[in-house]
């Protein structure tokens, strides 16, 4: 099933091409979940933190993954938008050899520098082998969630959001067997919960790349493809790369936070660790408005509509606000009872439940931001524009850095715990500079060549 963006009331395509991401996402955000929930409760705190301080590494490279297939399929977007077959099915075969080539790249030195890269983080000696055991078993898998997030990319450029969701719903399940089964049951520690993760990635994978060879004709691909693919392989990077890199600095940002937080101590590496894992399903939602966004941007830009482009903006920002308040008091006054429900009660996790509420009062009250953000840096990303989403990234760093470092050791967790608010500020700087920037050109571009305007990217 494929559906153009390009016709139709935008807020209503917006929000419905976004429900699916959301529930999708959420089952997404469970093969986590499930980690937590199950090494926490049947492993311990001990191995809950072993798990948490790998969290920011993973988050560098499996974020440079979810960036750059993004950014993979972005020309695949604008030329369905503009109803180019032809080069889009030259696109879906770059996209393919370039994600071979890059889960090579990326699998060899994650898995030669996973060790050192811990230590360097001051990773704490009682929880450095099951970190490395849990890590090892993740970056080995690359492949699998290289190629689930560039299949799922393509299915959603084409204007799909549900399909993946089955895919996901299933896999889900399966997961969450796979995790008791490997933890409870054949007593494998945080390596089982690994290998349960990375075989539900290859699994959701598989049955993507099945969906799109058998319910996707206009994507058939014959040999002539990947022959004319090696002209395309520069656009494709131009735009991948960048946004890879977005994602990545974004992860040093965090990187430098889990050092920070490691000195703290364990309690304080695992309260992070279960805050974020809540906090991460709470702003989900908003990720997938910007996610619905790069797509309704990139098809519309294919056919030229600058003008529903802004309305579609407009329509995804007044969606994601609206959201972000909700979600923000929820996190507020909910946040004790659900960190309890992943750590349990008693002496031992009450020091880590009100270290977590400090986390969900400062993080809560400033999703807006994070609103914003995501709906003008997917949108930037959904026209071609890859410099001020990667700047952005930039100011995320400094100020994430900054909080992690600086403030954590002024005011210790509370500090750590401005990290993400802060850097949501600062990456909207560049962000808002650039969309008001984007909005001249497209009224110029409407002003001087009507609807003949060319489709070259902004």
């Amino acid at each position: 099933m494929i559906k153009t963006m390009t016709t139709g009331n935008p807020a209503r395509l917006i929000f419905l091409f976004t429900i699916p991401l959301i529930i999708g996402n959420l089952f997404q955000q469970l093969y986590n979940v499930a980690d937590t929930y199950i090494v926490g409760r049947i492993l311990g705190i001990r191995a809950l933190a072993a798990v948490g301080s790998t969290g920011n590494v993973l988050f560098l490279i499996l974020g440079f993954i979810f960036g750059f297939t993004t950014g993979l399929t972005i020309i695949t977007a604008q030329r369905f938008g503009a109803e180019d077959w032809e080069g889009l099915r030259k696109s879906y075969a770059a996209g393919i050899l370039v994600s071979m080539v890059a889960t090579i790249a990326l699998t060899i030195p994650s898995v030669l520098f996973a060790r050192p890269l811990l230590h360097l983080l001051n990773t704490p000696p009682e929880i450095m082998e099951e970190a490395h055991q849990y890590l090892m078993v993740i970056l080995i898998g690359i492949f699998a969630a290289m190629f689930f997030n560039f299949f799922s990319s393509v299915i959603r450029a084409l204007g799909n959001s549900r399909t993946p969701l089955y895919f996901l719903a299933f896999v889900c399940v399966l997961n969450i067997a796979l995790d008791i089964l490997m933890v409870a049951v054949f007593k494998w520690g945080v390596r089982g919960a690994a290998i349960a993760t990375v075989f539900s990635q290859l699994v959701s994978a598989v049955l993507c790349y099945f969906y799109i060879r058998h319910r996707m004709p206009v994507l058939k691909l014959q040999a002539h493809h990947f022959k004319a693919a090696f002209s395309d392989l520069g656009l494709h990077l131009k735009l991948a790369l960048p946004i890879g890199f977005q994602k990545s600095i974004t992860g040093i940002g965090f990187i430098i936070l889990q050092f920070a937080l490691n000195t703290l101590g364990t309690q304080a590496v695992a309260a992070y660790t279960t805050a974020t894992k809540i906090d991460g399903i709470a702003i989900m939602p908003l990720e997938s408005f910007g996610v619905a966004m790069a797509t309704y941007a990139a098809q519309n830009l294919g056919a030229s509509d600058y003008q529903r482009i802004k309305e579609g903006v407009k329509k995804g920002l007044t969606m994601a606000l609206s959201y972000s308040a909700a979600a923000g008091l929820v996190m507020i006054v909910a946040g004790e009872f659900l960190t309890r429900i992943f750590i349990g009660s008693g002496p031992e996790s009450e020091p880590i439940v009100q270290l977590a509420r400090t986390y969900f009062l400062i993080n809560g009250s400033t999703y807006w931001a994070v609103a914003i953000l995501f709906i003008l840096r997917y949108s930037l990303q959904g026209i071609g524009q890859t410099l001020a989403p990667t700047l952005g990234g930039l100011f995320e760093l400094f100020m994430r850095s900054f909080a992690g470092v600086m403030l954590g050791a002024a005011i210790g967790f509370t500090g750590a715990a401005m990290a993400n608010p802060l850097a949501w500020l600062g990456a909207l700087i560049p962000l808002s500079i650039q969309y008001m920037r984007e909005v001249r050109k497209m009224n110029a571009l409407r002003a001087f060549a009507g609807e003949n305007a060319a489709t070259e990217p902004l």
